[in-house]
């Protein structure tokens, strides 16, 4: 069983490569509005996108089930 730090020596990389991937697409998202996109009426995929980043930037689980509630989520689509 790996410690604490050793897990985010571990998947950091990953993890920061996935981040940096969801910001690009948000900013080829807002691009494209500003180009004179039209917003889709209730763009649930848009919203479950901002739901699920602002669940991870509050969470403070330690029971482990935050893949569970994003999964939760994205079932909603």
């Amino acid at each position: 069983m790996l410690k604490p730090g050793q897990i985010l020596d571990k998947y950091y990389l990953e993890a920061r490569r996935d981040l940096l991937e969801i910001a690009a697409l948000l900013d080829r998202y807002d691009a494209a509005v500003e180009r004179g996109g039209s917003l889709p009426q209730k763009d649930k995929k848009h919203a479950v996108l901002y739901k699920s980043l602002l669940y991870l930037g509050h969470s403070n689980s330690s029971t482990g089930s935050r893949t569970e509630t994003l999964l939760d989520f994205f079932s909603e689509i």
